[in-house]
């Protein structure tokens, strides 16, 4: 990040905080540095960088007529990248007028998080004199004149909270503890400055663990054993809380708790650690921070990052932080190591004002008294030794003759509360001119930690250990679809029903509501399928009203095809209320709509087939009145009769036990399907076994008259849709019993297309086959052409076409 200033400040932060290492070959050019785990919190620390930059630029009391710029590179937490980084700064003039040799690219530099890091920038940039200001680097060693010269920080030294650590224990009356400690500068100096202050107060160190965050398992397992071995119930972790972090992981895992933690000011309010999970062993941890402070306008500032603040950056444009404004990113009512990075920008600004205006800040009308040009480093080392204001928030911000700010902590307690951990305030701890120190604690607010077992957090429920007191618990998760919406729950708590358990197991929450819907794909296939059916049966009726006076269409039965047709046309409209979510008028209209549609259709064939078999089966040609006894009046009571019989058991049904809309729980526990409830299953059996009855009636005729001239096919045609209609509906009843859920209504939608399409095919394809393609076979001359021997059949034929199902040519 890059922003041009009369005078230029530089920044290092850890914003990634993992180095990718990777392998020399010494063979071609070393690799560009990886880094990876981005860290918001120390993203956070840039853009308070840049936003006290900003408000110094818009100051008229604080260098005014000069403007402030920046460059902010990433260390990835690395010693060697921070060197690099440093290296890069320091060489780097980006244009600037040389006024001396080798003039340094920047004035003062604001690095870094790490003690380790913070060594390395301030021994690479010393002889430049550079000064270093840190916000998170608290090693004693740091506050050697004699060999960081340049060094100054705005987060008091671990001298001082070694102290404060050690008053703590002697508070308490501890006198035997354990201590981790990080494998760098930090920890290793950290620990040793506590351990020589708790010597002089006669208190036991049992054991001395160290941890890194790159160390392998084998390593951070060591001390887990070495913490389980050990007979201590206080430990010290004097570490940063990326170091520390895989061995809470660990602690956690192996259940090790009973312990009562002391933190360093590195990781008791860090972020990650913060959960309930990691509670269950590090609930009830003590330990020191910082100040925290409010900074007014960050809020807006934060809000209002967007790739075009830093052009250096490829982003689509389109890039937001609206959606996260929850996150702890946003939180800016705790800052403590950020207020830190913004006295260090104010403090820089102050020394440079000293220095350009011979004057402290605040008077207004100044005139420079040294060209910005002439600026060296050194000289803003020595005013920034110097400088002793007072900010916006009434703190005193100075340096001592070791470049440390004056020490004050809070006493932080780690509390479980509402399901959340807090970093509640309990005390505070301060230091005085002359070297004494006073430690106050609210102890009535600490949450007593000694217990056999920690209270079992939300989504869980106590189990009593076998052989154990009762204050000795496991925490076993809730079962699914059970809950415990609180700590310490005794049982868990069932779900409604129609409710089911989140995956935290603290909270329910309503379960998916599933039928078969129009704008789900397999409703949309249905419902085309369905309308195109209807479109063919009103395309076919249309081709049989248009040539209606044709051979093909007077034999064929005009009145029973026009039924026929208008029978499936109702049939391919059924389907449509089986799709959408059941009401008690869809579930009463599908079942019984169904019923009666199918009932006349199949009436219209059934009547067509005695009429075939009876034209063709009289033994004696002149037994005229075998024949009357089916013309136009008898087919017509037949489909009535027939379809009238459907009728009563469909009013029989809906009277006495009609379908209704039922939700179904038992087919998955965190659905409810939507499906109509038959209400009577004999009913809806019925309603299919006298379809099938009637079906069966009609393909046993039609077998029967299957060996007819070839010219008098529709026999065959019947017989084949009555074997399709009869295949579907046999295959029918045991998918429709075996398919779960929205399925059973798919496998319903399914019969009624696949029947309805193949009595219209089978039936009116020939037809219309003929009439539309071959119009020479639909004449009265293509039917005198035939065999002589067919010649009685046919004038027999022709004399009671009007009579007639099947295909005659005249």
């Amino acid at each position: 990040m890059f922003k041009r200033g009369d005078i230029m400040i530089g920044g290092i932060f850890p914003v990634f905080n993992k180095e990718i290492t990777s392998t020399d070959s010494f063979k071609m050019e070393p690799l560009d540095v990886m880094c990876e785990g981005f860290d918001l919190r120390a993203f956070r620390w840039t853009q308070v960088m840049i936003f006290a930059i900003d408000e110094i630029n818009k100051d008229p009391a604080l260098l005014p007529h000069i403007s402030l710029g920046y460059r902010i590179l990433d260390s990835c937490a690395s010693p060697t990248n921070t060197v690099r980084a440093a290296l890069t700064l320091g060489s780097e003039t980006d244009g600037m007028e040389a006024t001396s040799p080798c003039p340094p690219a920047i004035s003062a530099l604001i690095a870094e998080s790490g003690s380790s890091q913070s060594l390395a920038v301030t021994e690479t940039l010393g002889p430049f004199q550079v000064p270093v200001v840190s916000y998170f680097s608290t090693c004693a060693c740091l506050s050697n004149r004699a060999k960081y010269p340049t060094f100054f920080r705005t987060i008091p030294s671990d001298y001082f909270q070694a102290k404060a650590l050690a008053a703590l224990v002697k508070h308490f009356g501890w006198e035997w503890i354990g201590a981790i400690q990080s494998d760098n500068d930090y920890g290793r100096n950290g620990v040793l400055a506590f351990a020589e202050e708790v010597k002089k107060l006669k208190i036991c160190i049992a054991f001395i663990g160290t941890v890194l965050r790159t160390y392998p398992l084998d390593k951070i397992l060591k001390v887990v054993e070495m913490i389980k071995q050990s007979t201590v119930k206080v430990i010290l972790a004097f570490v940063p809380e990326g170091d520390f972090y895989p061995l809470m992981r660990e602690i956690v895992k192996q259940n090790i708790t009973g312990i009562q933690w002391i933190a360093s000011e590195a990781w008791i309010t860090a972020a990650r650690p913060s959960t309930p999970e990691m509670y269950q062993a590090f609930g009830g941890a003590l330990g020191f921070v910082v100040q925290k402070m409010n900074i007014p306008n960050l809020y807006p500032f934060l809000m209002n990052i967007n790739p075009y603040r830093d052009p250096t950056k490829i982003c689509a444009g389109n890039e937001t932080l609206m959606d996260h404004t929850q996150d702890v990113f946003f939180n800016v009512s705790q800052l403590r190591v950020t207020y830190n990075v913004y006295k260090a920008v104010y403090a820089i600004a102050h020394a440079l004002h000293q220095l350009v205006f011979c004057r402290p800040a605040g008077e207004k009308n100044v005139k420079p008294c040294l060209n910005v040009s002439e600026i060296h480093p050194k000289e803003v080392t020595h005013h920034l030794q110097r400088v002793n204001f007072r900010n916006q928030f009434g703190d005193d911000v100075f340096f001592d003759e070791n470049g440390n700010p004056p020490a004050s902590y809070d006493v932080i307690n780690w509390q479980l509360r509402n399901g959340q951990v807090e970093h509640v305030t309990l005390g505070h701890f301060t230091s005085t001119k002359n070297g004494e120190y006073r430690l106050s604690i609210e102890e009535d607010k600490i949450v007593p930690t000694s217990l056999c077992s920690n209270v079992c957090p939300t989504g869980t429920r106590r189990a009593q250990i076998r052989g154990k007191p009762v204050c000795c618990f496991d925490c076993v998760p809730c079962a699914e679809g059970t809950i415990a919406n609180f700590t310490g729950a005794l049982d868990c708590t069932a779900c409604p029903q129609e409710y089911w358990s989140n995956e935290r197991k603290d909270g329910c929450i309503p379960k998916t509501v599933e039928f078969l819907a129009y704008h789900e794909p397999m409703g949309v296939a249905l419902t085309v399928v369905a309308l195109l059916g209807a479109s063919l049966s009103l395309l076919t009726m249309i081709v049989f009203i248009h040539y209606r006076e044709t051979p093909v269409i007077k034999a064929s039965n005009s009145e029973l095809s026009f039924f026929l047709l208008l029978s499936l046309f109702l049939c391919f409209l059924c389907p449509l209320t089986f799709i959408g979510r059941p009401t008690v008028w869809t579930c009463m209209l599908r079942h019984t709509a169904f019923g009666v549609t199918f009932a006349l259709c199949i009436s219209c064939v059934l009547g067509k087939t005695i009429v075939v078999v009876t034209a063709f089966k009289v033994t004696h040609p002149n037994n005229k009145p075998a024949v009357g006894q089916f013309g136009p009046i008898q087919q017509r009571i037949i489909v009535c009769s027939c379809t009238l019989i459907q009728v009563i058991i469909c009013t029989l049904w809906l009277k006495l036990n009609p379908p209704f809309p039922d939700r179904i729980f038992k087919y998955s526990n965190k659905k409810i399907v939507l499906e109509c409830n038959t209400g009577s299953e004999v009913a809806f059996y019925a309603v299919l076994g006298y379809i099938g009855i009637l079906s069966v009636i009609c393909l046993i005729l039609a077998f029967l008259a299957r060996k007819l001239p070839d010219n008098f096919n529709e026999a065959k045609c019947i017989t084949f849709s009555m074997l399709i209609f009869c295949a579907v509906w046999i295959t029918f009843i045991p998918a429709y019993v075996s398919s779960p859920g929205k399925f059973t209504v798919a496998v319903e939608i399914f019969a009624i297309l696949s029947s309805a399409f193949g009595l219209l095919i089978s039936n009116f394809a020939p037809k219309c086959y003929i009439i539309l393609v071959k119009p020479e076979k639909n004449t009265k001359k293509y039917v005198m052409r035939l065999n002589a021997s067919r010649k009685y059949s046919l004038e027999r034929k022709y004399q009671i076409h009007n009579v007639f199902t099947i295909p005659v040519y005249e």
